[in-house]
């Protein structure tokens, strides 16, 4: 199934046309940034005519925000200098910062004060919830005159040749045998002479796009990480003292085998944001972030700090990780790319919150002296891509332009030119590394050597029970949202070289292989729980025939991140 096929063949009469000046796709910090600058930007040159649209595909916004997240407040304080007096919601200052190792013996070492690595000292940040933030920039963003609609999936890009008019918003109330029902209602086009796409990590209209206007010729692959994360509320006393803390860890239960780690952050009203983070280049075919995150929690210092607590919340999502040399082409002809889109994340430091609102400042001076000039072109938008290669984003990504790709080389050899970065600029030992898709770096699954954990109702809470968590609800009787697009490759080649990865790296169990016999062989069928999907693209990402495609569901369905 392509993007195409999610609205059907109605008439022009049926299938409402809107216009609109500026369309924004998402509703993130980067796409919300933008729109918020626009307002203003249009106001200072007399254009308080021209109208802005924001569509997010969520039931409501911040619903499918998911963030550690600890920001750098520098774009926040360029958005508004006056930002926390504005009421922007923090949940703490950061108060202590430190690295853990944990060992396989159950301790750990602390790295912290001089010892603590540069690029994970946060003094000076913000402990949020993004999905308190975003809601917080979508009032800023109304009251300045910004349309926000929720509820409206972006199904596919509207072209007039390779210019970019617009998207068309995907049909409710189609069955799953393609069918109208009673309550049908197409989606409509969107048209605008600037279309700005903010979906956040792997967005299935921007991938298309991307590959469409060959936007990513000359740049790396894009390298992506999983985030599985849990808010928790622990007992009072520990939850004070941990209040405004950092603390990110490395070691166990990953070692040295591949790229990854976890955080832990003090959050108000006696909560903790942890969560686990791991690079899906890892070779292992049974690689499952869920696993990983719950063996975890069962190292003796997570066990310690849980003790007593509960789980209030789950979510997933990747996290574009490539750095500067995998960002694609920021604009074409009617459109422009920010935030997670474009690849706007420093790995090195685990933040793009404030790099994502600079992409969408940055888009929104080009935007309005493109539609100032009347010129939407590429050519005319060529003051995005200008505005950043002058900016101090610019400048923090090519500091750091080699460091998740050295990884791919080993974890100690990524260690070690990690190193030589930091004192020579960002170079490291090679002046441009190359990396491989994360789909090309699966391994057979005669090699597997990860393990599961085993769960239980406390802090091991298998995929299904974490899922509950997520709030995610999808209409059940709709087209299918993930959609194999070759089945013939699933079985038996892929149970052959892989053991059909998908059950082990989703982290909603939307993909299971039942046995034909208690202990016998899987059935050769998947059978996809489509309703269980948290929508972080993992799968669409980590398959390594890239035959699982990841399309928009009806408008409003999915997780609902929130204090996320």
């Amino acid at each position: 199934m392509s993007p195409e096929s999610l609205c059907l063949n109605v008439s022009e009469a049926e299938r409402e046309t809107l216009e609109v000046d500026v369309l924004l796709v998402g509703a993130g910090p980067a796409s919300l940034a933008c729109a918020i600058h626009l307002r203003r930007l249009f106001a200072e040159k007399g254009l308080e005519d021209k109208t802005v649209l924001v569509l997010e595909k969520a039931e409501d916004i911040g619903y499918h925000t998911l963030s550690g997240a600890v920001m750098d407040p520098r774009g926040m304080a360029e958005l508004f200098p006056d930002w926390r007096e504005r009421g922007c919601p923090v949940e703490a200052d950061v108060g202590f910062d430190c690295v853990d190792i944990l060992r396989k013996n159950g301790s750990r070492t602390r790295l912290k004060g001089l010892f603590c690595p540069p690029q994970l000292r946060n003094h000076g940040n913000a402990i949020i919830s993004l999905y308190r933030v975003v809601r917080w920039m979508k009032d800023q963003a109304e009251e300045l005159g910004v349309e926000v609609y929720p509820g409206f999936a972006g199904a596919k890009v509207l072209y007039d040749g390779d210019r970019v008019v617009g998207v068309q918003t995907r049909d409710a109330g189609v069955s799953k045998d393609g069918e109208k029902k009673p309550t049908f209602e197409p989606g409509m086009d969107v048209r605008s002479p600037v279309t700005v796409f903010a979906e956040g990590t792997r967005g299935s209209l921007a991938k298309g796009l991307i590959t469409r206007l060959g936007l990513d010729e000359g740049a790396n692959h894009q390298i992506y990480e999983t985030g599985i994360k849990e808010v928790w509320e622990i007992p009072e006393e520990r939850g004070k003292a941990l209040l405004g803390t950092v603390i990110h860890t490395a070691g166990e239960p990953l070692g040295t085998t591949g790229y990854g780690g976890g955080w832990i952050y003090g959050l108000s009203d006696n909560r903790l944001s942890i969560g686990f983070v791991v690079g899906l280049d890892h070779p292992d075919a049974k690689l499952d972030p869920h696993a990983l995150f719950v063996q975890w929690k069962q190292h003796p210092v997570m066990r310690e700090l849980l003790d007593g607590g509960k789980v209030l919340r789950y979510g997933a999502k990747t996290i574009p990780g490539g750095g500067y040399f995998a960002m694609p082409k920021l604009v074409a002809d009617g459109c422009c790319l920010v935030g997670d889109t474009a690849g706007f994340v420093n790995m090195s430091r685990l933040k793009g919150v404030h790099l994502a609102i600079k992409s969408g400042l940055l888009a929104a001076e080009a935007i309005a002296e493109a539609l100032e000039s009347g010129d939407t072109s590429a050519a005319g938008l060529a003051g995005y891509p200008r505005r950043f290669e002058e900016s101090w984003a610019k400048d923090e990504l090519w500091s750091v332009r080699n460091f998740r790709q050295a990884f791919q080389s080993g974890f100690v050899a990524g260690m070690l030119d990690a190193g030589v970065q930091m004192v020579t600029g960002g170079r490291g030992l090679v002046a441009r590394r190359k990396a491989a898709a994360d789909h090309e770096t699966m391994g057979r699954i005669a090699d597997s050597r990860l393990e599961k954990p085993v769960f239980d109702d406390g802090a091991s809470l298998d995929k299904l029970t974490d899922v509950y968590h997520s709030g995610t609800v999808h209409e059940e009787d709709q087209p299918g949202h993930l959609v194999i697009t070759d089945p013939e490759l699933c079985h038996p080649r892929c149970t052959e070289e892989y053991g059909n990865p998908c059950q082990h790296f989703c982290p909603a169990a939307v993909y299971e292989w039942p046995l034909a016999d208690p202990g016998g062989p899987a059935t050769e069928a998947v059978v996809i729980n489509a309703s269980n999907c948290v929508h972080c693209k993992t799968c669409d990402i980590a398959d390594p025939y890239q035959v699982i495609e990841w399309v928009v569901p009806e408008g409003s369905g999915g997780p609902k991140y929130i204090d996320m």
